[in-house]
């Protein structure tokens, strides 16, 4: 392909991901997918490239733009290669008509850009938001330790004991560690705030929003294969890859349990009152995420948040009726925002006068009202909010 081609290319593939935007569509990734399989014409350079052009438009512009042009214009704006793209040329894009408008760079919708600075993110800590993200590794301690595993260019994170930081371009599926369970795909700041459970053999536990069960491995690690570890979800998709996935990795304590929205307290009435540790890793707007999926801060509304929100907060209170006396909470969500994060922490022990906030011991992070807070700009991970919440 030309470099005009591929610019048109990434056009193409920008209408259709701001049209899934709009309505609720597929993610980018799929849609990407999706294209690359209809031109298969293209090679590996240009399938990269023209990615990399989507993802690049993409993370520039704030607001949903109006079409794929508008943020490519944006993007011209930036890089004069691209620019020099619209020529006009057979299979690239009309040459640009100077009363054009681009799409307006930015770090999110105007709405959400209020919200995070509310919530203590600055300039720096927004931006870095939808820098790329790194391809992190979990030793499954249960099969190696971390000094075991030898991939090239992998370089351990101090402030994480079980992660490896790999080169991004890393085919980690491919790898004989992988297909023999010694290592999980899993962001370093999901690996601390696993660890903030405290988790020890011979314990009770339930990750109450398991969903494919990355959490739920990590924990039956951290348990030494000892207790027993509850993993339900509403999702049977998600939840149903989660065995398999627990085999591979020499997983033998993890049970499963699918539940009906609306009647989760029903049917885990047998556990009320019984875990040590109930993890919830709840349903939230995915703002610490945006380095991964930055078309996902168009989806995000505020009647979105709003029920996310609803959700959380019930969440927290099924999870305080399935712990038993001095046991706690860990509430989890891979947001940025007060009102998913320090706000729910804050609301719960509110309404729940038995509970308190307990200390969390982490190598990385920062205090952040009841809980603690990690940044893509301040801790090298992904964005998270984390709590402990202990009954007496």
């Amino acid at each position: 392909m030309t470099p005009p081609a591929r610019v048109q290319a990434a056009i193409d593939l920008l209408d259709l991901i701001i049209a899934a935007a709009r309505e609720g569509g597929a993610a980018a990734d799929t849609i990407i997918a999706r294209g690359f399989a209809a031109r298969r014409y293209a090679g590996s350079k240009d399938r990269r490239a023209v990615r990399n052009l989507v993802y690049d438009a993409i993370r520039l512009c704030g607001e949903l733009p109006r079409d794929g042009r508008a943020a490519m214009l944006a993007l011209a704006q930036r890089l004069p290669g691209v620019a020099a793209a619209f020529d006009g040329s057979t299979y690239g894009p009309p040459a640009i008509n100077p009363n054009e408008k681009a799409a307006v760079p930015g770090v999110a919708p105007a709405w959400l850009v209020t919200a995070l600075a509310a919530s203590g993110l600055g300039e720096a800590e927004q931006e870095a938001l939808l820098e790329r993200a790194p391809l992190d590794i979990r030793v499954n301690r249960l099969l190696a330790a971390r000094d075991d595993i030898a991939i090239e260019g992998a370089q351990p994170l101090a402030f994480a004991p079980d992660a490896l930081r790999l080169p991004p371009d890393t085919s980690v599926d491919k790898h004989p560690a992988y297909d023999s369970g010694l290592i999980e795909v899993q962001d370093a700041g999901s690996q601390l705030v696993t660890l903030a459970c405290g988790v020890a053999p011979g314990m009770r536990v339930i990750d109450l929003c398991a969903g494919a069960g990355g959490k739920t491995l990590a924990l039956a690690a951290a348990m030494a294969n000892q207790g027993d570890l509850l993993a339900t979800d509403t999702d049977r998709g998600r939840l149903q890859r989660l065995p398999p996935r627990a085999e591979r990795a020499g997983v033998t304590i993890a049970r499963t349990l699918l539940l009906n929205p609306g009647h989760e307290a029903e049917m885990l009435a047998d556990e009320t009152a019984r875990a040590d540790v109930v993890l919830i890793d709840a349903p939230c707007s995915g703002t610490g995420t945006w380095r991964r999926n930055p078309e996902a801060r168009w989806r995000l509304t505020a009647d979105r948040l709003t029920k996310l929100e609803a959700t959380q907060a019930r969440l927290l209170d099924l999870a305080a009726t399935l712990v038993r006396p001095g046991g706690a909470v860990v509430y989890v969500v891979c947001s940025l925002l007060d009102a998913e994060g320090a706000d729910q922490a804050a609301a719960f022990l509110e309404r729940h006068p038995g509970w308190q906030a307990a200390a969390i011991d982490l190598p990385a992070g920062t205090r952040h009202g009841a809980g603690m807070r990690l940044t893509p700009a301040s801790d090298s991970t992904d964005g998270f909010f984390v709590a402990m919440l202990r009954t007496t």
